[in-house]
C-alpha cells in the first residue's frame, strides 16, 4: 500500500465515496494488493471525492496540497497518490494515529 519513489511514496488507496464523513476506516485487501480504505464525504461527480481525498491526505500528513498529486485511479475507486516531500516512516507514523 506504501512505497517509497524518487522523491516521495506512493499510497493505495481504495475510496468509499457518498459517506457521512471522511475518514480512514481501515485497510483493503492483502500483502503487495492492500490498499488504504477511505470514506469520503463528497460524491464522485466532477472529480469532487478525488479532490476531497487529496485535500484530507494533504490534512492528515501536515503538508501541502501540491505535495500531493492523484497518480491512477481517476474513475476508479482504487487509485494511487505520490505524495512528494515525504518518507514512509512519516506517513506510516500518521497513519498509524491519524487525528480526530
Amino acid at each position: 500500500m506504501l512505497r517509497e519513489v524518487a522523491g516521495g511514496v506512493t499510497l493505495a488507496v481504495r475510496a468509499q465515496p457518498g459517506a457521512k464523513k471522511t475518514a480512514i476506516i481501515g485497510v483493503y485487501g492483502d500483502g503487495d494488493a492492500a490498499q488504504l480504505k477511505i470514506a469520503v464525504q463528497a460524491p464522485p461527480v466532477e472529480g469532487r471525492a478525488n479532490e476531497a481525498l487529496l485535500a484530507f491526505l494533504a490534512g492528515i500528513l501536515g503538508i501541502p496540497k501540491r505535495s500531493v498529486e492523484l497518480a491512477s485511479g481517476e474513475l476508479s475507486r482504487s487509485k494511487v497518490f505520490l505524495i512528494r516531500g515525504i518518507g514512509t516512516d512519516r506517513v506510516r507514523a500518521v497513519l498509524a494515529h491519524p487525528a480526530k
